[in-house]
């Protein structure tokens, strides 16, 4: 494999060799802090658990509360604030073949489930043929990021193998997903749907009840396979979903957590009222809303109407206003400012609806609009029922569009009923939503190629889906940036598929007893919760 290729992504495969020789350790930095053992750590969550499958979810509503429960071949470093370094959760070692087509990992000795079955490599073939294989009529929502894939196999009881098409540098990042949770051989051989409904893992913590509406509890793992861990006797994740009443539950020290994050105000609140109690950490945040249009739908299949949906947001503008109110800050393109893949600002400005003369920008939507037969357009906005930051930047949106003459009622959907009346395709506008677990083009991008199940507005477009397989194929830095920018200029602008709005901030206040947790710019990393603790 060339190792000029992706630099940032390049950085997988070197990490792997000093993983493999054992020169990263998980818990290490923490290890300097004697952690204190015991205790149940309460956390918030705005949204409940759609299912209980993560291979098919793509919510903290699922990740949050059942995370715990389970582990993962590969998980990122909980205690690295990049959230880029993959380590090794049920894989104990692993080796990648000379020609980068081969990857085989050894798996840790002594690890069970939790009715006291053995965990054997034929689990993780089977978890992963149903994340990257899976049969007719069960939704894999990652499935597009592991083409490259052409077979897992489980030669003996403790090694499994995965062999590729062709070199893919991310795919060690890519199997540190913390949605591939590994399930049980023989409970998927019997039905494929059991862990829709069920939960059986080999996590930190073994599952106690989930009271839908209230709660979902879970105690401490005295078969795990790394000894002494986890700290907690158990955790309890109560479901709010009112912003205000995951605050006062905070402020009133009924929680410690909430591990999605807080508005700017919010933060200010808790801190203001509990002083020294309260720890704040921040971070870029490798999320955005954007607008799908549903592409089957009239007047949305015009792209004329949808480029002047585009032109009519004021970014820059928002991005003052609204970072003021809820957690977004940047204005970015396709990958997050600031990071090796994002857009140039001059390059950005030459996108529809991110030049800096919104005059000029609202001119040529009307026009637009008028050439579509689209004037005096009026639609219904389905929106997700999370107050930050859907509710204000929903809000925004429709006073963006009010300035071009068009007539805008937002509905607000609960949010266990979000993402299927998303994946049903009922809506002709609504809110979406983009947020990967590591900042990579190969993990944050598949659900814009035409195949992939969370392409909820049912575009058709090859050109979109050769141009992602070119920069992941591209085996030279500025080589995948020249692809990605005519990726993004396809996406946001020649097509405008969807409409990106503005880039998120993460903020997290929380009660200063919290000791272990580490934030990283994603809300899917770190929930696992083996390393955290309660101090005094």
């Amino acid at each position: 494999m060339k190792m000029s290729k992706l630099l940032g992504v390049a950085v997988g495969l070197l990490l792997a060799v000093a993983l493999a020789a054992g020169l990263v350790v998980p818990g290490l930095v923490t290890a300097q802090v004697k952690p204190r053992a015991g205790g149940e750590l309460i956390f918030v969550v705005p949204s409940e658990p759609p299912s209980y499958d993560a291979h098919q979810e793509e919510t903290f509503g699922v990740i949050h509360p059942m995370a715990p429960l389970y582990s993962t071949l590969l998980r990122v470093d909980p205690v690295d604030k990049t959230g880029t370094r993959p380590v090794g959760d049920l894989a104990e070692s692993w080796t990648v073949s000379k020609d980068g087509m081969t990857y085989t990992f050894k798996i840790r000795q002594g690890v069970k489930f939790h009715d006291g079955s053995a965990l054997t490599s034929k689990d993780i073939k089977a978890s992963y043929d149903k994340i990257v294989f899976p049969p007719a009529g069960i939704k894999s929502l990652r499935k597009e990021a592991y083409d490259v894939i052409e077979v897992v196999e489980a030669p003996d009881p403790s090694t499994v193998r995965f062999r590729l098409k062709r070199p893919e540098a991310s795919l060690l990042l890519n199997l540190a997903s913390p949605w591939n949770w590994i399930y049980k051989a023989d409970l998927l051989a019997k039905d494929i749907h059991w862990y829709e409904k069920n939960v059986m893992g080999t996590g930190a913590f073994v599952f106690v009840e989930h009271v839908k509406g209230s709660h979902l509890v879970g105690k401490k793992n005295p078969e795990y396979w790394d000894k002494g861990k986890p700290y907690l006797d158990g955790y309890r994740a109560i479901f709010i979903s009112a912003s205000s009443a995951q605050v006062a539950a905070i402020r009133g020290e009924r929680a410690h957590i909430q591990f999605r994050g807080f508005s700017p105000p919010e933060r200010d609140q808790l801190v203001q009222a509990l002083g020294p109690k309260i720890t704040v950490q921040e971070s870029p945040w490798d999320c955005l809303n954007f607008v799908s249009m549903h592409h089957d739908k009239k007047p949305f299949n015009d792209k004329r109407v949808r480029r002047a949906l585009s032109l009519a947001l004021d970014r820059y503008e928002g991005s003052k206003n609204l970072s003021k109110i809820t957690l977004v800050r940047d204005v970015g393109g396709i990958q997050v400012p600031g990071t090796p893949y994002a857009t140039p600002p001059g390059e950005l400005e030459k996108l529809a609806g991110y030049g800096h003369d919104i005059a000029a920008n609202r001119a040529e939507a009307r026009r637009l609009l008028k050439e579509a037969g689209a004037e005096g357009l009026s639609f219904t906005f389905k929106n997700r029922g999370i107050p930050h930051p859907y509710e204000p930047i929903g809000i925004w949106l429709i006073d963006q569009w009010r300035q071009i003459g068009i007539t805008v009622k937002m509905e607000m959907i609960e949010a266990a009923s979000y993402h299927p009346m998303l994946k049903r395709g009922d809506f002709e506008v609504a809110m979406d939503f983009q947020c990967g677990f590591i900042v990579e083009p190969d993990l944050d991008l598949p659900r814009f190629i035409t195949k992939s199940d969370a392409n909820f507005g049912k575009h058709k477009d090859t050109v979109i889906d050769d141009l992602f397989q070119k920069q992941a194929r591209a085996t030279d830095l500025e080589e995948r940036k020249k692809y990605l920018r005519a990726f993004e200029k396809r996406l946001l602008d020649e097509e405008v598929h969807v409409i990106y709005t503005i880039q998120w901030h993460r903020i997290i206040p929380h009660n200063a007893k919290v000791k272990g947790w580490t934030i990283t710019p994603s809300h899917y990393l770190n929930n696992q919760l083996d390393v955290v603790w309660l101090g005094d």
